[in-house]
């Protein structure tokens, strides 16, 4: 009798789940991503800064990189870890790094497949969802990466209403 119940219980709880409405989420169109990109080279290029810059969408899946002429070909693959990283854990880089040097043990964040820890990487929100990130390699610092990624969100902040 006791199986019984357990087992009605179970289908019961399931059937709940199998009437649940479809999953809604925003996500990074291309056109934004492309001109957060192209915002972002042309943040940096004011000040001389040759970088490469992605953008991803809300799994990490690229939607736009780009490479100014002279950035170095090693920054295609940080720019897309570090918009990777942001994308997964929702998190600008810069404050990662900061976790992990107040917890070491956060440090195996460090060893993920894919993962940059290094500043130049900002979640992209429309409102207050995450839509993607954009991350930003090159520049003499992480510092200089990042300013150039938050540049491009500010002025794209029009689009991401």
């Amino acid at each position: 009798m006791h199986k019984l119940a357990l087992a009605l219980a179970t289908v019961l709880a399931l059937s709940g789940v199998a009437n649940a409405a479809p999953l809604s989420e925003k996500n990074m169109p291309l056109d934004v991503a492309t001109k957060l990109a192209q915002s972002a080279i042309e943040a940096c290029a004011a000040d001389k800064y040759n970088v490469s810059v992605a953008v991803v969408d809300r799994a990490g899946n690229i939607r736009a990189l780009l490479r100014t002429d002279a950035a170095g070909p090693h920054t295609l693959d940080s720019a897309t870890r570090k918009a990777y990283t942001s994308a997964s854990t929702r998190t600008p880089t810069a404050v990662m790094v900061e976790n992990i040097a107040k917890n070491p043990s956060a440090a195996e964040l460090t060893t993920l497949e894919g993962f940059l820890v290094l500043a130049g990487g900002m979640p992209v929100k429309s409102g207050d969802e995450t839509i993607g990130a954009i991350g930003v390699g090159g520049a003499p610092s992480g510092t200089i990466d990042e300013a150039c990624a938050i540049a491009a969100i500010d002025a794209n902040a029009e689009l991401l209403k």
